[in-house]
Order: structure tokens, then sequence, then C-alpha cells
């Protein structure tokens, strides 16, 4: 199910890049949108994962550096049937982590230090089980493929805000067809859009917190590190970019209120609610 409501997410943010297209700019507008997409979707998955790493300046370390985490991630990716991944570290007093890679023979899994001080043992292979669980699940490919179809509605939007300003809009047979139908599309285009991403990042993170949970054995170990993460995420600040906070297992930014509407992450209560259930399912 939470495979079939990805999908299903998917085809709708498709839909509305090529009707975002083709209502500001026609048949013109659908082919800048898609070849737009298209130029974020390679340079993302060739080279997302350096830009990351590089980004929070994660040193990549070797089991010599860091046995005990080193010795984690490859009992666990023995365990989930994947290649062993590299392992980095960040140099981050917030507690957190994420997997990267655009594909299991590519994949990296990067904790911050301050992850590895409040967690314990069990815990913290929760949490590598979870990122292992996106890996396997190709869940970095489908989120950079969102948020580049996103950035093209975006993109697309404000093209036709400035060619309004310059002189209009005019499509195919020389229409300029209505301008208030086109300055609501440029407001609510890229916001459902966000809308969109947002709704894909959060049923991802359902699958890998399920993924994690088989892999590590026991779904409590991951249900009492996301407490941990969640109450030290909101005390302890991380200078973090907003496009890459759906990479990380809980959100590394701070805010309420209408700003939950669009946070990549599912509420913590609810995912720790799932993962009790699947306990006691087992």
């Amino acid at each position: 199910m939470n495979g079939l409501r990805t999908m299903t997410l998917m085809v709708a943010l498709t839909l509305l890049l090529v009707f975002v297209g083709a209502a500001l700019g026609g048949k013109n507008g659908m082919t800048i949108a898609l070849v737009f997409a298209f130029g974020m979707n390679f340079i993302t998955y060739w080279f997302s994962d350096k830009i990351v790493l590089k980004m929070y300046r994660a040193q990549q370390v070797t089991e010599a550096e860091a046995p005990e985490l080193f010795g984690s991630v490859r009992r666990l990716a023995q365990k989930a049937e994947l290649p062993m991944p590299k392992v980095y570290i960040m140099e981050q007093e917030q507690p957190n982590a994420f997997a990267t890679g655009r594909n299991p023979k590519h994949g990296a899994v990067a904790v911050t230090t301050g992850i590895m001080r409040i967690l314990s043992r069990d815990e913290l292979e929760g949490v590598l089980a979870h990122e292992l669980a996106h890996i396997k699940n190709r869940d970095i490919l489908v989120g950079t493929i969102a948020a580049s179809i996103a950035g093209a509605i975006s993109y697309l939007a404000q093209m036709a805000q400035w060619a309004m300003i310059f002189g209009g809009r005019s499509n195919e047979e020389g229409d300029h067809g209505n301008p208030m139908a086109s300055i609501v599309m440029m407001i609510v285009g890229p916001i459902a859009a966000m809308l969109v991403q947002m709704a894909i990042s959060r049923s991802r993170e359902y699958g890998a917190d399920a993924g994690g949970a088989r892999i590590s054995g026991n779904p409590l170990h991951l249900a009492n590190a996301l407490k941990k993460l969640h109450m030290a995420s909101e005390k302890i600040p991380m200078n973090a970019n907003p496009a890459t906070s759906h990479m990380f297992i809980v959100s590394p930014l701070s805010g309420g209120g209408m700003l939950k509407l669009f946070s990549t992450h599912p509420p913590i209560e609810e995912r720790i609610a799932r993962l009790k259930s699947i306990k006691q399912g087992a």
C-alpha cells in the first residue's frame, strides 16, 4: 500500500507538471518544463550524493577508525542483502543520520557525532537499519525525481512571471489567454507540487521505518531512537539546507504551525505508534 501510494503521488506530480506547463506556456511551456526536469534529474542522480556529503562536511571512515559503527553497518547490510555502503561521520552536535547514493552499489550512510553519543548500540542499529532500508527501497532515486519535478514546476512559474512582466505571454495561436488564470496557476502550481513532494517524502519515511524494523529485528529499537532524536533535535539546532532536510531520519529543521503542513517527515508520534504496532503484530 505504501508503494502504491508513492506511485500514485508520483503520477499526480508528473501530471501536475504537464498541466502547469500547458497552462502557462502551451506546448513550449511543457517542453521547457520537461527538459528542465530531465536536466535536474541527470545532475542530481549522478552527483547529489557527493554534493550533500560535502555540504555537511561528512568524512568517510574505515573500520579501523570506527570499528563499532562500521561493524554494525556491515552486519545490518548483510541481513538486508545489500552491498556494504560507505560510512561517513559528520561533526554535528544534533543527533541525526541520512543515507545517500544513486543505487545500492553506490550507497552511503552518514551519522552525526551527536547521534553516536546519545543512542545505545541497539538504538543506533535501529537508525542504521532505517537508512539501509532507504537504500534498499531506492528512496534516494524516488526523492530525487520528485524534487526535480517540483523544482521544474517552480522554475516554470518563475519564467511565466518574468514573461508577463516583460511583455506578456501568448500561446501558439498568439492568444494571450486569461491573465488571472495564469497568475493563479503561478501561485497554486508550485505550492501544489511542494505538497505532493512532501507527501511522497513522508510515505517513504513510513516505508523505511517498517523496512528498518525488519532489518534490525526489533521495531522498538528504532521507536526508542526516534523519541530521543526528536527531543534532541528540538533543543540542538543544525544549520541544515531545507532542500536536503528530507534526507535525514528526523527533520533537522525546527518549526510548528503551518510549517508542519510542509514537513518532509511524518509526525514522530505516528511513526512510533506504527513501529509499536509492528512489534505487537510480530
